[in-house]
């Protein structure tokens, strides 16, 4: 991919994080201006817009989900190439989410796999690896397609 086409090829973005006081909103900022450098944002069309509050839902979604049952984030990771956002948060819990039993959707809590399922293209967890102790969950977005500057929003 040159230059320009999709933003810059493989670029990588991370954030460590400490704590979990002020950590979603500060991931979904940092998250949002690697997006605006990476052309994302503003949007060139409405589907791109819902694309970019896509993206910015999931990483709320999968750093609440860290700091509720794994004791916090230790690290954001955003990795953008070739139209594709990888995002990676980090922690030091072994245990990987796990689907629940299908809960009611007018019930608070426990929705937040079912929004990665939804919206995100692919996603799951894997461990850190040798001698770590811990997971990265990751979840996969696609750009939309840039709109041409002739075409109808």
């Amino acid at each position: 991919m040159a230059e320009g086409e999709d933003g810059p090829p493989n670029q990588v973005r991370r954030l460590v994080l400490h704590g979990t006081r002020g950590v979603v909103s500060r991931c979904r900022d940092f998250t949002a201006k690697a997006l605006a450098d990476w052309g994302w944002i503003p949007p060139d069309s409405e589907e791109a817009g819902e694309r970019v509050e896509d993206v910015l839902l999931l990483v709320s979604e999968v750093v609440t989900n860290a700091c509720l049952h794994a004791g916090g984030p230790e690290e954001l990771v955003l990795r953008h190439g070739r139209g594709r956002l990888r995002v990676e948060v980090h922690d030091a819990s072994p245990e990987h989410p796990r689907v629940r039993v299908p809960r009611s959707p007018a019930l608070p809590g426990g929705h937040g796999l079912m929004v990665l399922d939804r919206l995100a293209g692919d996603w799951g967890s894997l461990d850190k690896g040798q001698g770590a102790v811990g997971k990265v969950v990751w979840l996969e977005v696609d750009r939309p397609p840039r709109r041409k500057r002739d075409e109808p929003d």
